[in-house]
């Protein structure tokens, strides 16, 4: 750890020194996101220079009076400096690897049954092995009722029969290995099923030594929840069990219960069922909402300016709680580190500089995270009906490139199991739909960072036009379709409108290996697009044959509106990428003199291939590739 430690901040401390912490330019950075305000509001010298008491006058009489000392405390609560790291990358096979997330239950249908699994997957290994994958990333496969998909977990020692049985699992796993790739799964302990056996025994007995595995709270006759802290999904985040007078805490569904991490016994149990996976030679894992396993003491109110503006109470006080780094540490040094193991942490909120203490090399704590800030564009969360302006991520990546630091190592991608794809959010127009599917798949196997792959983005799949909430079986969905119609107002066609923008629903839908079946609506069947499969083929294998796009300086050579142009190059070779980020035809910005095209999205390869390519014009969303002679 760095000796250098951060000065606790007052009232009477800038705007700016604020800003130049960990904590507070995270935060921040998250509220100009939210509202769409430009960073040079905060940074120009008026406002850097003044004190942070004047913050409730800048909000209008928003916020409330206990918000300061609320937001100081959480500052001041992080006291290291992130490192800064060496200049030089140190080389690992996770920073080199093209991971692929599968989501077991709709990845392919082994048995015919309609349902996704193990068999499913073994049975397409090869394809994932000629694609160029290097790891897999499972999606929970663990037993359980299934309340989320699989993220609510009653046994970490049992395979869902859904997907299958511990020897196929084995057989699984030997497999991946047997191809020369790696395997990781999907950890999940921030919380359990309410079916798990620790918190049936901490239910069934107060006096129980699992009652302190959970966060238990006098119950008052149910007349008032102990805080006013959200469900992420709707409503308040406990639950009431009026036989004993108790509440539980919820941060998720009404059936995953919040562990208790400030419970050492806790902390050993996951370490032990961690090391249990990793002697079975599991390679790693992925870490549901790792951010959010240590609370803050008390579990006090949320504020509810910031509730307000972040669409649920209470979120300040576990986001970054008090004990974070130190558990993650302690899981790293019990189980990480003494199998020589890959970690990977969810981590909503988190933005640059606290990513650094999560990640930095010399800390000890998590490899990398999943930061979630360019999933939409400022002013605008997943429910929001709009076309994502992609000089956005251009900016938001050109920062991560430049300043994240050699010592830390970030993560690439688009999609995932809880997000909607973004190729439906850049352009809806199927005309555009493989050349910006292309353009996506360049920047992310180009750009300096771990890509990850979700199934489907090779395929060219896209969202579905799901029609009537019949059609959905996303717990998280439901809940928020009655939240609109129960307590906003919002008409069932309203409602339907926004839950069909942003359900996680269009990353879930079974993948096009084989027929649909014959009761499956034609609006919801898709087919993979091969020429897509084809191209993903084709960069994967360029990124792994050049080790400049893997550890090579990155430096933006243009970045106009609607361009992206960027030079990736160590002592051996060179590479110059050139993006067009709209449908606007135009120049192209670099003339390719010296440098071999080496790759071209499809409206530039069929031109070429019709013998009448123009390079010194740009197609809409065209990227290119081009390698110095």
């Amino acid at each position: 750890m760095k000796e250098q430690k951060i000065k606790d901040l007052t009232a009477r401390s800038t705007i700016g020194s604020l800003y130049k912490t960990p904590v507070g330019h995270d935060i921040l950075e998250k509220l100009l996101l939210q509202t769409g305000i430009s960073r040079s509001v905060v940074t120009n010298p008026v406002v850097a220079n003044l004190p942070l008491s004047i913050i409730p006058k800048l909000m209008g009489g928003k916020l409330s009076k206990d918000f300061l000392p609320t937001f100081l405390h959480l500052v001041n609560s992080e006291k290291e400096v992130p490192g800064k790291g060496s200049g030089t990358y140190q080389p690992a096979w996770w920073k080199e690897a093209v991971f692929y997330q599968i989501y077991p239950r709709s990845f392919c249908d082994g048995n015919g049954d309609g349902i996704g699994d193990l068999q499913g997957i073994i049975s397409r290994l090869d394809y994932l092995k000629d694609l160029g994958v290097d790891a897999l990333w499972l999606s929970p496969i663990y037993d359980s009722p299934m309340d989320d998909n699989g993220y609510d977990i009653r046994d970490y020692h049992a395979i869902n029969p859904d997907f299958g049985t511990m020897e196929e699992f084995d057989e699984l796993l030997a497999g991946v290995h047997a191809r020369g790739m790696r395997l990781i799964m999907d950890l999940v302990v921030n919380h359990t099923s309410d079916e798990h056996e620790w918190f049936r025994k901490a239910l069934a007995d107060p006096g129980s030594k699992y009652r302190d595995y959970y966060f238990f709270r006098p119950g008052n006759g149910g007349k008032t929840p102990p805080n006013n802290w959200n469900s992420f999904f709707a409503g308040s985040a406990w639950n009431y069990y009026p036989e004993q007078d108790v509440y539980a805490l919820h941060l998720f569904s009404k059936k995953q219960m919040d562990l208790n991490w400030d419970n050492p016994d806790v902390r050993a149990d996951v370490a032990d069922m961690v090391n249990w996976w990793f002697e079975k030679g599991v390679d790693g894992f992925r870490m549901d909402v790792i951010n959010y396993i240590s609370k803050e003491e008390g579990l006090p109110d949320g504020d509810p300016a910031i509730g307000a503006l972040m669409n649920f109470n209470g979120v300040e006080h576990y986001f970054y709680g008090p004990h974070l780094n130190e558990y993650l540490h302690e899981l790293h040094e019990r189980s990480f580190a003494k199998h020589g193991a890959f970690s990977v942490g969810e981590t909503p909120g988190v933005g640059m500089e606290l990513a650094k203490l999560l990640t930095g090399e010399e800390r000890g704590e998590l490899d990398m995270i999943f930061s979630f800030d360019q999933l939409e564009t400022p002013g605008h969360v997943r429910y929001d009906d709009y076309r994502y302006d992609l000089n956005y991520y251009r900016e938001y990546i050109t920062d991560w490139m430049e300043n994240y630091g050699s010592n830390c190592w970030m993560s690439l991608f688009y999609n995932n199991h809880d997000n909607p794809r973004m190729v439906s959010k850049v352009d809806r127009d199927p005309a555009y739909r493989p050349a910006v599917e292309s353009l996506l798949a360049v920047m992310q196997m180009t750009l300096r960072g771990t890509p990850f792959v979700f199934q489907g983005d090779e395929m060219g799949l896209v969202n579905y036009d799901f029609r009537s909430m019949d059609e959905i079986t996303d717990v998280e969905a439901k809940g928020f379709y009655r939240e609109l119609t129960e307590e906003r107002g919002k008409t069932p066609d309203e409602a339907m409108a926004m839950i069909r923008t942003g359900t996680r629903e269009h990353a879930r839908i079974l993948l096009p290996w084989h027929d649909f079946p014959e009761e499956t609506p034609p609006h919801l069947v898709q087919s993979a697009d091969g020429r897509i499969t084809e191209m993903y083929r084709q960069l994967i294998a360029l990124r792994r044959a050049h080790k400049a796009l893997i550890y090579g300086d990155f430096k933006v050579m243009d970045r106009r509106k609607g361009r992206f142009v960027y030079c990736r190059k160590n002592a051996a070779e060179e590479f110059v990428i050139e993006c067009s980020l709209d449908r606007k035809p135009k120049r192209a910005a670099f003339a390719g003199k010296g440098y071999e095209l080496v790759f071209a999205n499809g409206r530039r390869i069929a031109e070429e291939e019709a013998g009448k390519l123009d390079l010194a014009a740009l197609c809409p969303y065209e990227a290119r590739i081009w390698k110095k002679l």
